[in-house]
């Protein structure tokens, strides 16, 4: 997928109160090319592209009927799906409120609370084609610190996964740098026919942000 074209560099005078570090943010921003497209083309998040170029990669969107995204706010991956399968249900869930998005049920409800996969099951209506997980932990700035947290989401996402998925499911999670660890690759492994790693194109550079990508689920018991 192409990159937006080049154009001059628009540059943030440091305001009066304003860290630097959010001067550089707002910089960022205002000079991605993905950012300004998002804008053009209606979506609302650049991470909608993350989804698209992995879709294009591995074809997970290709004939879904029902659709879950763990961590939909502000919803830029819910829209995707939306364009891409439009028969599709979605059900989304964020902590976050996401402002409503047309043929998707959204929940505000934190993912780890012990009421949300029965709520997500309840508005799924049946077995879900992809589970989708863009869920990140606020990060503390102590990398082991916030690698292990992001890990115990994506674990749970898989474990909802394997409650939710069909046979030949799929789910794709975000990790961060390296990948998922040797221990979740391996469950993965045990209960999908295909795990890859990826970093789309939209994933900024600098980002520690990887992605995981498993497909062909092997059934809910094969976990064990």
């Amino acid at each position: 997928m192409s990159r937006a074209g080049g154009g001059p560099r628009t540059r943030v005078r440091t305001a009066k109160g304003r860290r630097v570090s959010s001067t550089r943010w707002l910089e960022r921003q205002l000079n991605d090319p993905y950012v300004k497209r998002a804008k053009a083309e209606g979506y609302r998040s650049r991470a909608a592209y993350k989804l698209i170029e992995l879709d294009e990669r591995f074809g997970f969107l290709k004939g879904v009927e029902r659709v879950v995204d763990l961590g939909v706010a502000p919803g830029g991956w819910t829209q995707v799906v939306r364009l891409k399968a439009p028969k599709a249900a979605v059900v989304g869930i964020d902590l976050l409120p996401t402002d409503p998005i047309d043929g998707a049920v959204l929940l505000q409800l934190d993912f780890l609370d012990e009421s949300a996969p029965d709520r997500l099951r309840e508005a799924l209506g049946g077995p879900a084609d992809l589970v989708l997980s863009d869920m990140a932990a606020n990060t503390v700035g102590h990398p082991q610190t916030d690698h292990l947290r992001t890990m115990a989401l994506v674990e749970a996402g898989l474990e909802f996964a394997g409650e939710v998925l069909r046979p030949g499911g799929a789910f794709v999670a975000k990790v961060l740098a390296g990948g998922a660890d040797s221990g979740l690759v391996a469950e993965l492994k045990r209960r999908f026919s295909s795990v890859k790693h990826a970093k789309p194109p939209a994933s900024r550079k600098g980002s520690s942000e990887w992605y995981v990508v498993a497909q062909g689920f092997k059934g809910e018991n094969s976990g064990g």
